[in-house]
Order: structure tokens, then C-alpha cells, then sequence
């Protein structure tokens, strides 16, 4: 009974940014938990090294090529999902970029980028696939958003105000799709060790900081991600929606 609260068997997830990071870290555990998945990027030569991982522990994957930049490029890249595997059982959505620079030195064209990325991303993304799991009366969408989404630090004006964005929007489509059969939450990583924030963590100041100001002492470690990532996706987890779930070592504790 508690194994089978977790099982994936038979679903399929499909999983934006999914050849770096935590969307790497997400598409190969929720492939562990039984799911088939779509690995979504950018980079076909990091699309192809996911799917042969995930494909060499026995479950299905295939990559698919997404700019979430463009509506009819998401559209058509659902489209191709869809042929392939039939259905979407599980989004996670976690295509994302960042943008360090004072507020008043802030450049227009990364702000667009930031946001348009982050924020604006989700919605297409979420918006191409859901109808289908609205259709089925079941979903999982899960948006990967940061902590920063709640609180902030200086130099990353777009990146708090698009993390701040997801939650706000995570809590929009679950009120819409609650008695649908759709469960939408977020997950919210403090700094966590992948080669994403490989600069950061070669910055002896600002990596001391980050120690300093978590109460745990450390940076999150990937497999840490791994369980919340599979309990949203789960069974387990079918009356929470619309929340986005802290995994930042007590940082929001102060």
C-alpha cells in the first residue's frame, strides 16, 4: 500500500529544462519511479545523453526539442509529445534563466528574457498541455519556482519577480482545475549543488554566505530534491494543490 503511493508506473511525465540541473535531476527520478518522459531542452546533444540514461534503467524516453519562448513552437512541441506518448500525466515545468545587475543598471531586453523565460514559459507550456489532462480528469503540474519567490536578495530584480510570478500563478490554475482532476503545486529550492550555480559556488564570499545564512550550515545537495519531486508527482500527494513547498534547508525560518 505505501509502495503504491509513490508508483508511476504507467504515467507519463514530460519535464521542461530537462538536461541540466534540477529539471535533470526530476525527469531521472520520476523515470525511477515507474513514469515514461518526455525530456524537453534545447541542446540535442544533452537531450540524447538524458533519454540513454533514462532509457538504460529500463523505462521510455524521448527527447523533444522546446523553445517556451514561442506559443506556436510550445503548441507544436506538445503536439509531438502528444503523438509520441499519448498523454501527459505529469508536467514539471522548469525551463528557466537568470539575470545578476543592480535595479537602476537593470537592461530591458534581460528583463524580457528573464520573465519570458521563467514566468511567461509556464503559462504556455502549462496552457498547451493541460486541456488534455483536464480532458482525462487527472494531471500533475508541478512548477519548479525558488525561493526567491518569497523572499529576496539584491541583483536579481527579474528573477524574484518571476519566481514571485509562478507561485502566484501555481495557485491560479489550482483553484481552476481543483475539482478537475488537475493538481498544481510548486516546489521552492533554495541554492542547491549542480554545475547551473557552479559560479556561485567558486565564489569563496558569496558561497560563505550562502552556508552562513541557511540554519542547516550547507547548500542542498540534488538527491535531496529527489522525494518532493516524486511525492507531487504521486499519489500521495492528491488532496495538496496549490502550494509551493520550501525545500531550502530553513532559510525562510529568519
Amino acid at each position: 500500500m505505501v509502495q503504491e503511493l509513490f508508483d508511476l508506473s504507467g504515467k507519463v511525465a514530460m519535464v521542461t529544462g530537462a538536461t541540466r540541473g534540477l529539471g535533470e535531476i526530476a525527469a531521472k527520478v520520476l523515470a525511477r519511479a515507474g513514469a515514461d518522459v518526455a525530456v524537453c531542452g534545447r541542446n540535442e546533444a544533452d537531450l540524447a545523453r538524458v533519454c540513454r540514461d533514462i532509457n538504460a534503467a529500463d523505462r521510455q524516453a524521448s527527447g523533444f526539442s522546446l523553445d517556451v519562448l514561442s506559443g506556436e513552437a510550445v503548441r507544436q512541441g506538445v503536439e509531438r509529445v502528444l503523438e509520441r506518448f499519448g498523454h501527459v500525466d505529469i508536467l514539471v515545468n522548469n525551463a528557466g534563466v537568470n539575470h545578476r545587475t543592480l535595479t537602476v543598471d537593470y537592461p530591458e531586453e534581460q528583463w524580457d528574457r528573464v520573465i519570458d523565460t521563467n514566468l511567461k514559459g509556464y503559462y504556455l507550456v502549462t496552457q498547451a498541455v493541460a486541456p488534455q489532462m483536464i480532458e482525462r480528469g487527472y494531471g500533475k503540474v508541478i512548477n519548479i519556482s525558488s525561493i526567491m519567490g518569497q523572499v529576496a536578495l539584491p541583483y536579481l530584480l527579474a528573477y524574484c519577480a518571476s519566481k514571485g510570478g509562478v507561485d502566484q500563478m501555481t495557485k491560479v490554475m489550482a483553484l481552476e482545475w481543483a475539482k478537475l482532476g488537475v493538481r498544481v503545486n510548486g516546489i521552492g529550492p533554495t541554492y542547491f549543488e549542480t554545475e547551473l550555480v557552479a559560479q556561485l559556488r567558486d565564489d569563496p564570499e558569496r558561497f560563505e554566505f550562502i552556508k552562513e545564512r541557511t540554519p542547516m550550515g550547507r547548500w542542498g545537495r540534488p538527491e535531496e530534491l529527489e522525494g518532493l519531486v516524486i511525492f507531487l508527482a504521486a499519489p500521495a500527494s492528491d488532496f495538496i494543490t496549490g502550494q509551493t513547498i520550501l525545500i531550502d534547508g530553513g532559510w525562510t525560518i529568519w
